[in-house]
């Protein structure tokens, strides 16, 4: 399971969308919009699915391997 993140379209940084899901679900998953607080540079972000990816930890670990 891990984290569905977007990307801050004023500094182009990773942010969580603090909703969960695995890839297969997500990728499965019907379109949809959302919105998400940016910590970083304090706006909310509107997004669509086709525009999130699901960040892993494990994932990572292996990437950098």
């Amino acid at each position: 399971m891990g984290v569905i993140m977007i990307r801050c379209p004023r500094t182009g940084r990773a942010i969580t969308t603090d909703k969960k899901a695995d890839h297969e679900t997500f990728r499965c998953s019907t379109v949809f919009f959302s919105r998400t607080y940016c910590t970083i540079c304090r706006a909310t972000h509107e997004w669509f699915a086709k525009d999130a990816w699901v960040d892993e930890p494990g994932e990572r670990m292996l990437e950098a391997s």
